[in-house]
């Protein structure tokens, strides 16, 4: 498989899923000797993503979070 042919096939996964995958990738570039991230924001971010395995539902489409917000403050 090439990476476009990767690629495509990962943004015909539900949006969860593709989290998911961009978490582990992420995580596999081993960002942390680069960034110093504070203990907080260590816990918020590990809060986050466990509330977002818990319950996929919270995550919404982007432009759907933006027509919500134009239809609600324009």
């Amino acid at each position: 498989m090439n990476i476009e042919t990767i690629t495509e096939q990962a943004l015909k996964l539900a949006p969860a899923s593709r989290a998911y995958i961009a978490e582990i990738l992420l995580e596999s570039l081993d960002y942390e000797e680069d960034f110093i991230v504070s203990e907080e924001w260590q816990q918020e971010i590990q809060k986050r993503c466990k509330d977002i395995d818990a319950d996929p539902s919270l995550l919404i489409d982007g432009e759907q979070f933006i027509a919500e917000l134009k239809q609600r403050y324009l």
